[in-house]
């Protein structure tokens, strides 16, 4: 028995939990790009007739926000396909190729724009226009920002009371970068708005175009931090990230648990998606075990995992010889 290897696989069908997850970070992107691809046009109009290039740097914001919130919903639709043959632990990374490229979208569309054209209005200068469309459209901007991130921080809330955490640390390390990226977008836009007001009303009092290209300037840095933290985080995900401290020693003492278990020689975890967490360890089980004991102990620890864990989707465990055993050489 010392050469096979006691490797169970859970079944690869989504959880209920993970179909409403699912479901609700789909709809929380949903509501997101529909509000901002009619806020983008409303900027895009304000901004050509008031001259104000913080106003058009917050239309390239919308439109970037826009085209990351597409993304995000074909990352959600295609990491949601069952595993086959030519992908056997699923798709589940792929969630986080297309939020990567969402972060891109951010910083090209959004960043790049907005401190272009906040640097060419420093040394150009710009003719200001009529500044009432632009605060009537950033006051509507500002109420369907706002109704967008209050349902992404909802969601937040109710994940991080269902697991015991604060929101806040739920932010930071959820793997739904879908949720994470809305509300952090969000989160940008009404700053954004408030930095395009204030450049507004900075040019209004002084006849000058100077604050409104510092605006611009402000809200490009401000979309480079947003893509910066997403796509550090979409990297981290891509490598391979494992389950929290914490969460990887209650993994541990599950295990320790089950009868016949001696000691988890080894423990690997990885995060494949928000909902799929995968666990492969190496095990010494008692030495008088039978070979069919080991097997059960198997099944048992893989049912008390995922008990516990709904979201492991997979549990492989490798019966290996503890430490004293390998130093005498054998049994």
């Amino acid at each position: 028995m010392s050469d096979a290897k006691a490797s169970r696989e859970t079944e690869d069908g989504e959880t209920e939990d993970g179909e409403s997850e699912g479901g609700e970070s789909a709809f929380t992107v949903i509501v997101a790009a529909a509000a901002n691809l009619g806020i983008a046009v409303a900027k895009a109009v304000a901004g050509l007739i008031s001259g104000s290039s913080a106003m058009l740097s917050e239309a390239a914001h919308s439109v970037a926000d826009t085209v990351t919130e597409v993304m995000l919903l074909a990352a959600l639709k295609r990491s949601e396909k069952p595993a086959d043959e030519e992908h056997p632990l699923g798709y589940g990374p792929e969630r986080y190729i297309w939020a990567m490229l969402a972060s891109i979208a951010t910083f090209v569309g959004g960043a790049v724009f907005s401190i272009y054209d906040g640097v060419h209005t420093l040394v150009a200068g710009e003719e200001l226009g009529d500044p009432l469309v632009s605060y009537i459209v950033l006051g509507v901007a500002f109420l369907l920002e706002g109704y967008s991130l209050r349902t992404g921080v909802k969601q937040v809330r109710r994940e991080a009371s269902r697991l015991r955490v604060p929101d806040t640390y739920y932010l930071r390390h959820t793997p739904d970068t879908a949720v994470k990226a809305v509300v952090m977008e969000d989160s940008a836009a009404l700053i954004g708005l408030l930095l395009a007001a204030g450049g507004l009303l900075g040019g209004q009092l002084s006849g000058s175009g100077v604050w409104d290209g510092i605006a611009s300037c402000l809200i490009g840095l401000l979309l480079v931090y947003v893509a910066w933290v997403l796509g550090r985080s979409n990297a981290q995900l891509l490598i391979g990230r494992p389950l929290p401290a914490a969460v990887r020693a209650s993994v541990r003492d599950e295990l320790l648990s089950v009868p016949h278990v001696v000691d988890v020689l080894e423990l690997t975890t990885l995060i494949q998606g928000p909902t799929e967490m995968l666990i492969a360890a190496k095990v010494d089980f008692r030495d008088m075990a039978t070979a069919a004991e080991v097997e059960w102990a198997c099944e048992e620890a893989e049912a008390r995992l995922r008990e516990r864990f709904p979201s492991i989707r997979r549990v492989y465990l490798d019966p290996t010889p503890g430490r004293a055993q390998r130093v005498r050489g054998g049994p």
